[in-house]
């Protein structure tokens, strides 16, 4: 029996566990969580295929695209989105933020240290382009971070387009159990502690730090926003927490462009209907419908 074709590049991209060959970015990109998980494990720490390469921007995408992660490593988040970006013409960077108590896993510290971290990278990034702007792709928690550095660390003037995958912009229930998992902390008298120091702690409904973060677009009128969610989200829950609202917003629903896509929080930065909306924001001129087939949670296209 012959596999799909999808199914083969992704069978390929799991053998290579173990081999230390990391993927490159003239490879075909493989829709799936799992790709990315494979390349943290045979190559860990190293940026993803296309990112980071030392690229100048073109005139036709004159803005670098930063690519900012969840909880987790801009190796697993970005293995698929990086490769098609750059080879779409567009000047790829990445990093890894907030590490901490989970040694390489990022997003970990307190939220306003990285979106300090972040502000740093743009800086650079700017000044090893020469660009004026960068647009952002931000999946998860790196998806909501970044409004604290446009409200607090001036970064309203360096940003052009503001994508967010399954941001917890209006913090995160995680299906319902945040809130049990803070009624403990605070039967231990942990909670302002774990509010101040965890990052993901400080995305739990009605913190401190959310209230700070007030992820409203009317601050930067001249940003345009897209946020891109799932129905099918674990975590970042209800799914309508990664949405906001304003004339400088387009909010896009997965299952609204294609019924049969499954896919859940992680696999959302490989999903390819997500992709191609991700492509259409950034280069509009040359924008196209997602092609529908049944996605799934984790594993990717199917068909």
């Amino acid at each position: 029996m012959r596999l799909p074709r999808r199914w083969a590049v992704l069978l390929a991209a799991l053998a290579t566990l173990g081999t230390g060959a990391p993927a490159t970015a003239d490879e075909l990109p493989t829709y799936s969580y799992l790709s990315g998980l494979a390349a943290q494990l045979t190559a860990p720490g190293t940026a993803p295929p296309g990112a980071n390469t030392g690229c100048r921007p073109s005139p036709e995408h004159p803005e670098p695209v930063v690519l900012l992660h969840g909880l987790s490593t801009d190796t697993v988040s970005w293995n698929t989105l990086a490769p098609v970006l750059a080879g779409a013409g567009f000047c790829v960077f990445s990093l890894t933020f907030g590490t901490g108590a989970l040694g390489p896993i990022g997003s970990v510290g307190p939220a306003p240290e990285s979106a300090r971290q972040i502000a740093a990278f743009i800086d650079r990034v700017r000044a090893e382009t020469g660009a004026a702007k960068v647009d952002l792709v931000g999946h998860s928690m790196g998806g909501a971070i970044p409004f604290y550095y446009l409200r607090n660390l001036g970064g309203i003037p360096a940003v052009d387009d503001y994508i967010a995958l399954a941001a917890p912009l209006h913090g995160a229930t995680l299906s319902g159990t945040a809130a049990p998992f803070a009624a403990v902390l605070e039967q231990f008298g942990l909670r302002d502690q774990a509010e101040e120091s965890c990052g993901p702690c400080q995305f739990s409904p009605g913190t401190a730090f959310l209230a700070e973060l007030d992820p409203d677009p009317a601050i930067a009128p001249d940003i345009s926003f897209t946020t891109i969610v799932t129905r099918y989200d674990q975590i970042a829950t209800p799914w309508t927490t990664g949405q906001l609202t304003g004339p400088n917003v387009r909010n896009v629903v997965l299952q609204d462009l294609c019924a049969t896509d499954y896919t859940e929080h992680f696999e959302l930065t490989a999903d390819p209907v997500a992709v191609r909306e991700i492509l259409n924001t950034l280069d509009p001129a040359h924008a196209a419908p997602a092609d529908c087939t049944v996605v799934l949670p984790y594993i990717g296209p199917v068909g």
